[in-house]
């Protein structure tokens, strides 16, 4: 089996992008970093070998988008709403990631891609320590997998899985991967992953 790689993204744009991070960073600083987030997540899937690479996006490709990616937009008004459609949209198994875990590589996509693959897997949930997850795999993209699921709460995690369970789809677990969402979370996942053009953002940015 082979499956899509799928980022949900928006375009990095002052004042629409990790405005958390404001203040104590400006609106500017926050998209900036931003960008270096989603061309880190990029970089990752260009490095993966995969069926297809997907951008599904909210806003206009610019230049920190790499060839070899296809490019569809955004369709809902809620997060879950967005994720059912982006399901419906790629139409094949996938391994959907957001752009905030710049740490990301191409060993751990690798992972979920193998994991999906596996006899008896019906999906893969990559955890994060806020309680929600960096990712989600389907062998199959039913966008039922999101209905009821509440996003960006401390229980997200919790009931997506409850969800998957619902639909009697047997779960694999991911390495648990912490995401930007504030400033500390910056810092914290900076230091993690030194290599990447978020950490030399963050450090250009507040150094």
């Amino acid at each position: 089996m082979s499956a899509a790689l799928v980022v949900m993204a928006k375009e990095p744009r002052p004042g629409r992008v990790k405005t958390r991070l404001c203040p104590p960073l400006q609106h500017a600083q926050a998209a900036a970093l931003a960008e270096s987030a989603l061309a880190d997540t990029l970089d990752a899937v260009a490095w993966t070998p995969a069926a297809r690479r997907v951008l599904v996006l909210d806003g206009t490709p610019g230049s920190w988008l790499p060839s070899g990616f296809e490019v569809i937009a955004q369709r809902g008004e809620g997060l879950g709403e967005r994720l059912a459609n982006a399901a419906r949209d790629v139409g094949e198994a996938l391994v959907l990631v957001g752009m905030d875990t710049p740490q990301l590589t191409r060993a751990l996509l690798c992972d979920a891609l193998a994991q999906l693959a596996a006899p008896g897997i019906d999906a893969v949930l990559g955890p994060t320590p806020d309680g929600g997850y960096w990712t989600i795999g389907l062998r199959e993209p039913d966008p039922a997998v999101f209905n009821g699921v509440p996003m960006s709460t401390a229980g997200t995690g919790a009931a997506q899985r409850a969800r998957l369970q619902q639909l009697g789809l047997t779960t694999a677990e991911l390495d648990v991967l912490r995401d930007v969402d504030t400033y500390e979370d910056a810092a914290a996942v900076a230091a993690l992953a030194p290599w990447t053009s978020f950490a030399a953002t963050f450090e250009l940015l507040t150094g």
